[in-house]
């Protein structure tokens, strides 16, 4: 029976890890312990899973004693991004495994941290990067490991998020660097991490421009300068078309968050407002990027990133020394406003006829990925498969290295060496 602390009692964590505990995978896996540093989530989340009503409830500060009182096996984090790195480091002081959500952390620094600290415990950090595991993603890695398209040694890959979603990120705490490293870390951390993946390869220097140019003060489409304002409650919705594109004036539409879900107590979360104006002033990070990484094995990526596009989604090429690879995948189809074609892989050989790939699509979130990422962690990696899907630390590193030197990059005018970032070899 293997015992899990939660750290960050968060929709992430009850839906994508307590609730399979408590039926997939029950019997061989039990949740001991609930940390937080709002007593009304334990709440939230006793009243989705009442077989939890005794369970062991602990602050922040309270680490220590957790562990002492519960002995767990492993510690689950899945609190704000900021906190993961230090509830990271007292795990492993502790010598237990950890599960973390990405980002791993949201310096360069604090992953340095943990790296060090995992080579002195005897615990293992595993870093969820669920998108590994999307059927089209994994059915990539599959191609490129059989040789169809020879050594990479060139990505392109441009991502886009929508009105809706992209919006999302200004209404919370995601807004501000100092919690979420900026959105080159919190989100473009999965994307790296799959071309790191994909390739094979690590990244040695990043060189990016970047830009805020859809949210803050600035925002062409603020209705007025004004900070304070909560869509549920601005006397300016009518005329913000960000509001307008998803609700009308009758109809509230409420931000896409992780962390607030639609039980009655979560909307109520101490100090914690989902629907804060993408138009405050204290609004500092980007929302467009366009990045250049140079790898150590040779390849090149070319990546973009929108955080207000018409629909969501992204193209992807791969170029190889025998072939190519491209993709084009739409996110979120009952926001694509316009009919989509299948998605398939089209797979362009050097010298040849172009072949397209069908993949068996699975359920569950993230394209079927979650249900797959679950599997591994609690069963163990499907010895079927034949080649690595979870992440460890260095992956992690290595993801939030590549998204600090994107906003280091920007800001600085320069390109940054991750070497820089986090030392030598991770």
């Amino acid at each position: 029976m293997k015992k899990y602390a939660i750290c960050g009692v968060s929709n992430r964590a009850m839906g994508m890890f307590l609730r399979p505990m408590l039926t997939t995978f029950r019997g061989g896996h039990k949740p001991v312990a609930l940390l937080d540093s709002d007593p009304l989530r334990f709440q939230v989340c006793k009243q989705l899973y009442p077989e939890l009503a005794d369970l062991p409830e602990y602050g922040p500060d309270e680490f220590d004693r957790m562990v002492r009182e519960t002995k767990p096996d492993i510690v689950i984090v899945a609190s704000r991004d900021d906190t993961h790195a230090g509830y990271i480091l007292r795990a492993l002081e502790h010598g237990l495994d950890v599960f973390t959500e990405k980002p791993m952390a949201t310096t360069a620094e604090d992953c340095r941290r943990i790296l060090d600290a995992e080579k002195a415990s005897k615990g293992k950090v595993t870093v969820t990067f669920n998108y590994r595991y999307n059927p089209i993603h994994t059915r990539i890695k599959e191609m490129i490991l059989e040789g169809k398209i020879g050594r990479v040694v060139s990505v392109d890959l441009n991502w886009y998020i929508d009105t809706y979603h992209g919006a999302s990120y200004f209404k919370r705490w995601n807004r501000m660097r100092e919690f979420s490293g900026g959105l080159s870390i919190h989100k473009s951390s999965h994307h790296f991490d799959l071309v790191n993946w994909w390739t094979g390869q690590r990244p040695v220097e990043v060189f990016a421009f970047g830009a805020l140019n859809f949210f803050g003060p600035e925002g062409e489409l603020n209705p007025s300068r004004k900070d304070g304002r909560h869509c549920m409650t601005c006397d300016e919705r009518s005329v913000c078309a960000y509001y307008r594109r998803w609700a009308t004036r009758t109809d509230d539409v409420s931000a896409k968050d992780d962390h607030i879900g639609a039980l009655p107590l979560a909307g109520k979360y101490t100090g914690y407002s989902p629907d804060m104006c993408i138009f405050d002033s204290e609004i500092k990070i980007e929302d467009t990027y366009t990045v250049t990484v140079r790898y150590d094995g040779g390849a090149m990526l070319s990546y973009s990133v929108l955080f207000s596009a018409p629909y969501e989604g992204y193209r992807l090429a791969i170029n190889g020394t025998k072939g190519r690879i491209e993709m084009t995948e739409f996110h979120e189809l009952s926001r694509v406003p316009f009919p989509v074609p299948e998605q398939t892989i089209d797979y362009f050989p050097m010298f040849g006829s172009k072949e397209t790939i069908h993949v068996v699509r699975r359920p569950g979130g993230h394209g079927g990925g979650d249900p797959a990422l679950i599997e591994d962690l609690f069963l163990g990696p499907d010895p079927a498969r034949g080649f690595p899907m979870l992440s460890g630390s260095a992956d992690g590193a290595y993801a939030v290295a590549a998204g600090e030197a994107v906003w280091r990059s920007v800001k600085e005018g320069r390109p940054l060496r991750i070497a820089e970032l986090i030392g030598g070899e991770a």
